[in-house]
């Protein structure tokens, strides 16, 4: 019987984080800030999904080390500092000898819109096999599901929806547009903030740029 999933979010450091996001409508001295809002709602949110079992973060950028643990979350260090994929693989190969029966996942820090049920439901629909979540673009990777009792073997970069699945990852096929929105631009972001952000990037926007959203919630999708 499946106990749930152990999801492993990795995080680049904060000044090397969503450079795309740079340079539009949001302060750039909150850069920081953001990329770490985006970060707590995805894991969050992604600690409310009943098939979960626990979240762990990866990352060695000791401002989101001491966030994420003021909130509870475990955080393994980056290592060996050699890119997302080592990252994972390492986090794999530690959740993996905790709990050698228990699947690992990979989800993408930038999802500030995840609900919880719609990840539920991406797991449901993986079942015990390899899966993985493409983005909205079709192009990119939200979450990797190890089959049971396998390595996680990530393939994240660009092309990371056709890699994984030339890799045998089964493609998911539900709507769940939370989980499919993760956040690379500005244009992204009011995407999200149209399906509803999490609070705590919903509560940095409204700080300090308030008028974002307002026009976001009432403007069509160009994406």
């Amino acid at each position: 019987m499946t106990v749930g999933v152990q999801l492993l979010v990795p995080i680049k450091p904060l000044h090397s984080a969503k450079t795309r996001l740079r340079g539009g409508e949001i302060p750039p001295g909150k850069h920081a800030e953001l990329v770490t809002a985006l970060a707590l709602d995805t894991v969050l949110a992604a600690e409310a999904a009943e098939r979960v079992l626990r979240v762990i973060v990866v990352t060695s950028d000791p401002e989101l080390t001491r966030r994420f643990r003021d909130h509870g979350v475990e955080v393994l260090a980056d290592a060996p500092l050699a890119g997302l994929n080592a990252a994972l693989r390492h986090g794999d190969g530690v959740l993996r000898e905790r709990l050698p029966h228990v699947r690992t996942g990979a989800l993408q820090a930038d999802l500030p819109a995840l609900r919880g049920g719609e990840l539920d439901g991406a797991i449901a629909e993986a079942g015990a096999e390899r899966a993985c979540c493409a983005d909205r673009q079709g192009t990119g990777t939200t979450l990797l599901l190890a089959s049971s009792g396998a390595p996680l073997r990530p393939s994240f970069g660009p092309g990371s929806a056709a890699a994984h699945r030339e890799g045998g990852a089964n493609p998911l096929r539900g709507p769940w547009e939370s989980l499919r929105c993760d956040v690379d631009t500005e244009a992204d972001l009011r995407t999200a903030a149209r399906l509803r952000l999490g609070e705590h990037t919903r509560a940095l926007l409204r700080d300090e740029a308030p008028e974002l959203l307002d026009r976001w919630a009432g403007c069509p999708d160009t994406v």
